[in-house]
């Protein structure tokens, strides 16, 4: 019996031996295959990482699989002929330009999430799926007239967007022309416009000494270069070549918006216009933020203008504008009071900027350019019948940016609705034509070894004649400020009539709202004192008048008292009211 026991357990050992072997062997396998996967996911790293694309391996796989499948799908800029593939025709042109990775993002492992392939932009959110392991990948796509990637140059940006606007303004024929640049802050804003400014300086110039074959009936001989620089800040203009003088804006009899004190220089040639559109970007006003260390604050204007050599007359105006950058709430609660400000001023007028640009494309007959200074400052180019615009959006690649890529490029797509055709339009430009202006620009490098001060010195006699017609009867100042009296007016006794409002029922002046909530809120503080203060004196005069130890009540100075103790109440209530209601008139 106890030898068939022990023959029977011997097989059922044996089976258990080898199910742990086979056990074992698996772990052994699953440890190897695992090793093996984390040495792959290494040099998958090492390689993304060598390839300036740091991040998340399977999002950056995942990106990289898309992007093989688009291969071969985007269109070219721009081909050699003659004028099969001109530039497309529109009144305004919308354009993104992507820009690398930064060191910053690269330090943080952000991986590219941005894929241009021209003319769509595409956004790749990463996600996880409901088990929170398995990754995939939520695209969305954008359609401009133009979209351009990291590896694209500026030149190619300025052909494409800029030198057409350029080539209209030297016709002669009135055009105002802008270009703007639009995004959150840190994407290369500013860096996408010095570049176009220093390619305008150039081509401007070269454009107007007859040797390029754009027809125009301006040249050297009869037209003036005049350029002026200044920013809006918060609610205030400054002269950024005037030593940060600020301006006033002001509307004369013709319903023209007039910024009253801005300095206009006359250049000679491309470099000496180079050189004050560098002394003005100097100049701006920048703070460091979360995003951006020298984030621009303020919105920069250049202003190049073409006058008529004899009679001064407007023939050509061309505005730069390097918008502030872009920011979301969230990212402005650990700014402090300044800051706030500054990001609610900037959003505002990015705004308005956007409905101005939609409703001239439109072709509304109402332009809205009232919803805030800058748009006010730039009224003759929404109003006139030959106003021209191109607006460059730049966006981050890094994924931690993709909610500020989707919003600009959200505010780009919203500023294209409703877009309307015009054959006679200024981006009906051959770009052969372009290629051979561009070719042709000046180095702008060198110098004609004169100082911006040296040159601001000969200039100032030019602006002095550029303005000798102007007058100034009819201007209406913008600002809140009752009338003006000049020095000649003083000495004859006469006075300029009353300055109206323009703003009116459209918009409240913001500077003068804010300086009200200031004094409302400090009126309020010194009443809470006072009436303080009035209640321990009241507490003091009943003591005066009750006590069993009493012998006599002097009733005339108790009234007296108590009198002049309620009349001061009532005045701090009155007053604190009528503060109230001046408040109150100016938000309705």
């Amino acid at each position: 019996m106890g030898r068939r026991s022990t023959s029977a357990a011997a097989p059922s050992k044996d089976q258990t031996r080898k199910a742990t072997e086979r056990i074992e062997a698996e772990r052994i396998a699953r440890r190897q295959a695992l090793s093996d996967l984390k040495c792959q996911r290494a040099e998958e790293e090492k390689r993304i990482r060598d390839a300036g694309n740091p991040g998340d391996v399977n999002f950056v796989g995942l990106v990289q699989r898309w992007r093989e499948s688009r291969v071969g799908t985007a269109l070219p800029y721009y081909t050699s002929g003659s004028g099969s593939n001109d530039v497309p025709s529109s009144k305004i042109c919308i354009s993104v330009r992507k820009r690398p990775i930064n060191d910053k993002e690269y330090s943080k492992k952000d991986h590219d999430s941005v894929t241009v392939v021209n003319p769509t932009v595409y956004v790749h959110v990463p996600k996880y799926r409901v088990d929170g392991i398995n990754k995939y990948l939520d695209h969305s796509s954008f359609c401009f007239d133009y979209a351009f990637d990291e590896d694209v140059a500026t030149k190619d940006v300025y052909m494409c967007t800029a030198l057409p606007l350029v080539q209209n303004v030297i016709k002669g024929d009135g055009c105002r022309a802008t270009v703007f640049a639009y995004g959150q802050t840190g994407s290369g804003k500013t860096h996408t416009m010095s570049g176009i400014q220093g390619m305008v300086a150039a081509d401007l110039f070269y454009l107007l000494s007859g040797k390029a074959t754009v027809k125009s009936s301006c040249t050297r001989q009869n037209t003036i270069v005049t350029v002026s620089f200044f920013e809006i800040y918060g609610v205030r203009i400054q002269d950024l070549l005037n030593s940060r003088h600020q301006l006033k804006l002001l509307e004369d009899g013709r319903g023209e918006v007039v910024i009253f004190g801005l300095e206009e220089y006359e250049t000679t040639d491309a470099e000496h216009l180079f050189s004050l559109i560098t002394q003005g970007n100097s100049k701006r006003t920048t703070h460091a933020t979360e995003a951006n260390d020298t984030s621009s604050r303020s919105h920069s204007i250049c202003q190049i203008m073409l006058r008529d050599r004899e009679s001064k007359r407007l023939r050509g105006k061309l505005s730069l504008v390097d918008l502030a950058g872009s920011e979301r709430g969230a990212d402005t609660k650990s700014h402090d009071r300044q800051r706030q400000t500054e990001s609610s001023e900037i959003n505002k007028s990015l705004l308005a900027l956007k409905e101005c640009i939609r409703a001239l494309d439109a072709g509304s007959s109402h332009v809205p350019y009232r919803g805030s200074k800058l748009t006010l400052v730039l009224k003759d180019c929404f109003t006139s019948s030959r106003a021209w615009t191109a607006m460059i959006a730049t966006v981050s690649p890094a994924s931690s940016s993709i909610d500020h890529t989707l919003n600009t490029l959200r505010y780009a797509d919203r500023v294209k609705e409703k877009k309307i055709g015009n054959d006679s339009l200024p981006y009906k430009v051959s770009t052969e034509k372009n290629r051979a202006v561009h070719t042709s620009c000046h180095d702008l490098q060198g110098g004609n070894g004169n100082s911006v001060e040296d040159e601001h010195k000969q200039s100032m006699s030019a602006q002095k004649m550029l303005y000798q017609n102007t007058t100034i009867e009819n201007l209406q100042e913008i600002e809140n400020v009752s009338s003006y009296e000049s020095n000649e007016d003083e000495k004859q006794g006469d006075r300029f009539e009353e300055t109206v409002d323009i703003w009116g029922t459209h918009e409240y002046n913001e500077g003068a709202f804010r300086e009200e909530s200031e004094q409302l809120i400090n009126l309020h503080i010194r009443t809470i004192q006072e009436d303080a203060n009035l209640l321990t004196q009241e507490g003091q005069l009943l003591q005066d008048v009750q006590g069993d130890d009493l012998v006599y009540v002097d009733m005339d100075n108790y009234i007296s008292r108590l009198h002049n103790i309620l009349d001061r109440k009532t005045h701090l209530i009155t007053a604190l009211q009528d503060r109230i209601a001046n408040a109150r008139s100016r938000l309705s």
